[in-house]
């Protein structure tokens, strides 16, 4: 993308984000152009401009935080107390517990929208105005995919910050560790699934998953670039989109990361403890 082109999306992405950062809500500074950046979630074309709907605004330490993980770095272990440890684990599970909220409200969203644009049609063929419905239940679906997008980035980048190969801590410590780590992967795993499939819905209602246009054909979305999720696994044997079958899915994979929710905390409980001890 040129200059030109990035600098009109980031000042549309800054404006529609009222220049707070949409992951820790610290505000920007509108005297200083660098105090916020703009980071692309989910899939996004390699190449031209990034539609404005993949693009949410960070503020400077977030923006790190997510370049870190991308970067490929690795925290140096010896380096890490048993007390810096603890709290880097801790506040990986608080940014996933925040992550859990913000998909949950996405999946809600996204399994209301068969309704929501039925209802749409019908006023429509009332003779109603319409057109700020749609308006407005684009924007929250696309606010909403973000911030469970961006939540996500978060929390694997922070994941990433976890030292499990070559701690410095006994063999007890290590294998909780290690254990902790894996099931907050799993986590992880779980919560992109509940978020893909919650993608599904609008491309079943025939717009694209990433900027809610409507999809002309088969292929890359005209408006935003992204490729159309796959729904044939969730149509009938006569071609209808199977919705209940779509969302019992959502609700499963939602369901699943409650569990594994549940499993990670006993785990970083026990890891709490022998961090104590040790």
């Amino acid at each position: 993308m040129t200059s030109r082109d990035w600098q009109a999306d980031r000042r549309a992405v800054f404006d529609r984000d009222d220049r707070a950062c949409r992951h820790c809500e610290t505000t920007g500074d509108d005297a200083d152009p660098t105090a916020l950046r703009t980071y692309p979630v989910g899939a996004v074309p390699l190449e031209g401009t990034v539609h404005e709907s993949s693009l949410a605004t960070v503020c400077p330490d977030c923006f790190e935080t997510l370049r870190f993980a991308s970067d490929g770095a690795a925290s140096p272990a010896e380096s890490v107390s048993s007390e810096a440890l603890f709290r880097l684990v801790r506040e990986t599970t608080r940014v996933q517990g925040g992550a859990i909220s913000d998909i949950a409200s996405f999946a809600s969203l996204a399994t209301s929208l068969p309704t929501t644009l039925a209802d749409v049609g019908t006023t429509a063929d009332a003779g109603d105005d319409s057109e700020s419905t749609v308006d407005e239940t684009a924007a929250a679906y696309r606010d909403g995919r973000r911030e469970a997008l961006l939540a996500l980035d978060v929390a694997d980048a922070r994941l990433e910050r976890v030292p499990v190969d070559g701690t410095a801590f006994d063999a007890d410590v290590r294998s909780s560790l290690s254990t902790v780590a894996e099931t907050a992967t799993d986590l992880q795993a779980t919560l992109r699934e509940a978020v893909a499939r919650s993608e599904i819905v609008p491309v079943c209602l025939g717009r694209c998953h990433g900027c809610f246009e409507p999809l002309e054909g088969e292929g890359a979305c005209s408006t935003c670039g992204l490729e159309a999720r796959e729904t044939a696994d969730w149509r009938g044997d006569g071609g209808e989109i199977a919705f209940e079958r779509l969302f019992s899915s959502i609700n499963d994979s939602l369901q699943g990361a409650s569990t594994t929710t549940e499993t990670l905390t006993d785990r970083t409980m026990t890891l709490a403890s022998q961090l104590t001890e040790s």
